[in-house]
């Protein structure tokens, strides 16, 4: 915020680096496409709960790997 950034996606905790780069990619996606800051994080978060990987398995099904992430001052 110091640096000028109007916002800020965050984490309330260590998150595994594979989980945060999928909620990114699918935020910047979304948001890309036209979607707030909001709903873009929302979409990203629904993403990563239902993400399945080759063999089936939701690995980032857990809150742990997707409720960490908060937006800060993200109003468009």
């Amino acid at each position: 915020k110091k640096a000028g950034a109007k916002s800020i996606i965050m984490s309330l905790w260590k998150v595994s680096n594979v989980a945060t780069i999928k909620l990114m990619l699918e935020f910047y996606r979304n948001y890309f496409s036209g979607k707030s800051k909001h709903e873009s994080l929302l979409q990203a978060q629904k993403y990563l709960r239902e993400y399945k990987d080759e063999s089936g398995e939701q690995p980032f099904k857990d809150p742990y790997y997707w409720a960490a992430w908060v937006l800060l001052d993200g109003i468009d």
